[in-house]
């Protein structure tokens, strides 16, 4: 029985093929070069290797897009014919789980696997990224600290624990643990994408705009070159320009490095739309930026596969002016709603209000907008992403209040936000326009 370099077993595993299925492994710790050709690779090397077809079912589960689903379940056919061990039996049953769209399932399957592997980096990052996207905070945190005593910094991989650790802390409000965390993750692997976003997240949380702008900036080389993920960290980058009411560098970034290359990857649709959804939001002009996005959105309509996806093909819709897709994104999401997998629930606690709620927005009927927000606001996690990808939510919020003439609660929403983020300039212009709402229109 071969071994990977962690001492665990793999099943129909040879030389060139744990070569490869390495090589996959470190790619995705780091989210750097081509997991998925290294992924084939070792398939091509040995096509009985079990754990190199559920890694690559893995990929394409966590891509979110109803077209990979197809992949991911025959990856999980071809997996469970081959002899395996009960570690690996467990991941094929997670990645059927997951092309069943049994997300809470998924998890569940691995954390108790990693309970019994420790030292499983395949089922630690496969998990926390299903808790991302299921929206679980503490367990994007406890997952990898119930593992943790199992590591030391001599383990391939560790930087890697101490990242996922690092996000899971900031989810958590621990922020301090984890930019000390996020920070020692990058000294001990420079090209470690996902611990330098850990410690963006902590900057944008605590408002340290021009702190987070100097991490960003002080070696972009190392997050972004041959990065997967690097259009997530632009957009952190980006953040911050726009909390600091710079629409001139946000432009810049969009235009470059995060929508530059027309990317029709869901996971940055998603980033780029979320953008200019906040310069929308402000008045701020984005010119026709908006048509050639709901143009590669469009390519994807027709079947809702993750509610958080579906909010932000709304935005891009609305910006558009394209209302027959807005129209068809909620018709797919009354679809979605008859499915008993978890994007039911995903969509019918969180996604369905918040895509009614944009396209409102969108029609000018602020009032309508603020009214199917409101009670979904702290129930927000329930449909995934972070604190700093749900803050789109307030932001329309808030602007809904304001633009409906409802003084009370645009005063009160924007009070609440300045309270959380008193050093931000954004907070501050909330408040002032609020301040401006006559009070006859309340």
């Amino acid at each position: 029985m071969q071994r990977d370099m962690l001492g665990l077993e793999l099943s129909g595993a040879s030389g060139d093929g744990i070569e490869h299925y390495e090589t996959a492994v470190r790619s995705l710790r780091c989210f750097i070069g081509d997991p998925v050709a290294a992924a084939d690779a070792a398939i091509a090397a040995d096509p009985g290797f079990v754990m190199a077809h559920v890694f690559k079912g893995y990929l394409y589960g966590l891509s979110t897009e109803a077209a990979a689903m197809p992949v991911v379940a025959a990856c999980a056919e071809t997996a469970a014919k081959l002899p395996a061990t009960a570690r690996e039996k467990a991941h094929v049953e997670a990645l059927r789980q997951l092309a069943g769209g049994r997300w809470h399932q998924a998890g569940r399957t691995l954390e108790d696997l990693t309970i019994e592997f420790p030292t499983d980096t395949l089922a630690l990052q496969t998990g926390h990224q299903i808790d991302f996207f299921t929206g679980n905070a503490r367990m994007l945190r406890d997952r990898v600290a119930r593992a943790l005593p199992a590591w030391d910094e001599s383990m391939p991989g560790y930087h890697a624990m101490l990242g996922m650790h690092a996000f899971g802390l900031e989810e958590m409000g621990e922020y301090e643990r984890a930019e000390r965390s996020g920070k020692r993750a990058v000294e001990l692997e420079p090209r470690d994408g996902w611990a330098h976003h850990a410690v963006a997240h902590v900057m944008e949380m605590q408002c340290r705009q021009k702190d987070g702008i100097a991490w960003m900036r002080r070696d972009t080389e190392a997050w972004s070159r041959d990065s997967f993920f690097q259009i997530h960290n632009w957009w952190h980058l980006a953040l911050y320009h726009f909390d600091l009411g710079q629409v001139d560098e946000v432009l810049a970034l969009y235009d470059g490095p995060i929508a530059g290359d027309w990317s029709e990857i869901t996971l940055n649709l998603v980033d780029e739309a979320a953008l200019l959804w906040r310069l929308h939001l402000t008045g701020a002009d984005v010119g026709g930026r908006w048509e050639p996005l709901a143009d590669r959105w469009e390519k994807q309509a027709g079947k809702s596969a993750y509610a958080f996806n579906d909010a932000h093909a709304m935005m891009a819709y609305v910006g558009a002016g394209r209302h027959s897709a807005a129209r068809d994104l909620l018709a797919a999401q009354e679809e979605a709603l008859k499915s008993d997998d978890d994007n039911a629930g995903f969509t019918r606690d969180v996604g369905q209000p918040v895509a009614q709620a944009i396209n409102a927005f969108g029609n000018g009927d602020y009032a309508q907008a603020a009214r199917l927000l409101r009670p979904i606001r702290h129930i927000a996690h329930r449909f995934g992403g972070s604190h700093a990808q749900r803050d789109a939510i307030d932001l329309t919020l808030v602007e809904a209040a304001i633009r409906s003439g409802n003084q009370a609660l645009s005063r009160a929403l924007a009070a609440e936000r300045f309270h959380a983020r008193p050093d931000s300039p954004l907070s501050r212009l909330f408040l002032n326009r609020a301040e401006a709402v006559p009070r006859e229109n309340q």
